[in-house]
């Protein structure tokens, strides 16, 4: 388990605990091992799950369930971010920095590559889903007599910005809405299918949209607009290192997602995804310096001086996710949000937004928490009860967003449900 000395050396790095309620957190309150994680035969108990939970700088009281926004990062991706940059400060010769920029941001392709069944030279390294997305609406060649179909729910990167760019380009950008509660993947293939006309040259929409946790027919969608020559983006901002994305399968012209969410990885960095079959209709909206070694990456990834050491944690983050396994993971994800959402239900007074079919949710729970603000409620849960969580605010679907990673126990989801009942039944 952590030592004393282990405690001073990693919270100094890591800053975790100006993040939590004010109060001085001693070793006391942690549950944290530097060790590897154990060997596992066959599918995994709560025991594992805690002995994963263990690999995370969380205090012991604190239920962080915001993984749609952003994600705390395991110990081997934290040490070796610190690792990399202390050497990196130490000794800043060209040598020094090729290297770890070659080599590291190559490793952390190759592994990206895989996890996304798809080839080396058809990732960039991004800095965000945010920059990802630009790179596509910025990228394209488009023009007045074009058309972009986007989804109300997306992203502003991935439904703004193209408005924007429409505007300043003279191409016009259709909205397509999101219904509530989720009609089912039929209703949006279609919905799609008819919007699309002869100037319509690219559809931009999410993967699981993080207001409502819906998901959608990522592959239906991709495969019905590619039959009519139509391009595809796909963001997937709440499926990358969530679910066990194949976009071999899936098939998308561009994916984009985030590291510092779902896989728990280092902040600032991303993955866009581009189909070998189109990168010659991209071009680069960054021309500089140090660009990536294969494929589309000499094209789009010269950025110029990037912080290397972040590469090199990128890659960490991607084997600790392997380590523990795709499929695992997703099936996790599903267990601890399918079991808020049939909890949640009997709950009176309660509404959850969130479809508990497996073709329409996968990672995220919505809800509102009855007659109660949902800010005040978020407070409370915070404060009195050491949950984090995310408030939906406006007249559209108000209340809460819950969204459970590995770092999750099964007695956490049970500790959340028994305060709403008490919250929502005025006991408190």
């Amino acid at each position: 388990m952590l030592t004393r000395r282990d405690f001073t050396r990693l919270f100094a790095l890591s800053g975790s605990a100006a993040l939590l309620p004010p109060r001085a957190w001693t070793l006391d309150d942690f549950d944290v091992t530097t060790e590897a994680l154990p060997a596992r035969r066959g599918a995994p108990d709560e025991k594992y799950w805690e002995a994963v939970r263990a690999r995370y700088l969380l205090p012991r009281e604190v239920i962080f369930l915001n993984a749609a926004n952003l994600c705390p990062s395991p110990l081997p991706v934290v040490e070796s971010l610190h690792a990399s940059t202390m050497g990196y400060e130490r000794n800043p010769s060209p040598s020094v920095r090729s290297g770890l920029m070659r080599d590291g941001r190559e490793a952390a392709r190759s592994l990206l590559a895989s996890m996304l069944g798809v080839t080396p030279e058809e990732v960039v390294i991004t800095r965000n889903t945010s920059e990802a997305n630009n790179f596509v609406s910025s990228g394209l060649q488009l023009g007045p007599g074009d058309e972009v179909i986007v989804f109300s729910d997306n992203h502003p990167t991935n439904l703004t910005a193209w408005r924007e760019k429409g505007r300043r380009f003279g191409f016009t950008v259709t909205t397509l809405q999101h219904v509530v509660p989720h009609p089912g993947a039929e209703y949006y293939l279609d919905l799609f299918a008819k919007a699309i006309t002869p100037r319509t040259r690219l559809i931009g929409f999410t993967h699981l949209t993080s207001n409502s946790g819906d998901l959608f027919p990522a592959k239906e969608i991709c495969a019905m607009a590619r039959a009519r020559g139509v391009l595809t983006l796909l963001d997937g901002a709440q499926t990358f290192g969530a679910l066990d994305v194949n976009l071999g399968e899936i098939r998308p012209d561009f994916y984009s997602g985030s590291a510092h969410k779902w896989p728990c990885g280092p902040k600032e960095c991303g993955v866009l995804f581009v189909n070998r079959e189109v990168h010659d209709r991209i071009w680069p909206s960054v021309i500089g310096v140090y660009p990536g070694a294969v494929g589309i990456s000499q094209k789009l990834e010269g950025m110029g001086q990037r912080d290397d050491a972040r590469l090199v944690a990128y890659a960490e983050s991607i084997r600790f996710r392997e380590a523990i396994g795709r499929t695992v993971i997703e099936d996790r994800l599903r267990e601890l949000s399918g079991y808020l959402i049939r909890e949640l239900k009997k709950i009176d007074g309660v509404e959850v937004y969130t479809d508990p079919a497996p073709d329409r949710s996968a990672n995220l729970v919505v809800f509102r928490p009855g007659a109660l603000d949902p800010r005040r409620f978020a407070t409370a849960l915070a404060t009195n009860e050491g949950v984090v969580a995310t408030v939906r605010a406006g007249q559209d679907r108000p209340g809460l967003r819950v969204s459970p990673h590995v770092y999750n126990t099964m007695a956490e989801m049970e500790k959340l449900v028994a305060a709403t009942r008490k919250y929502v039944a005025g006991e408190r």
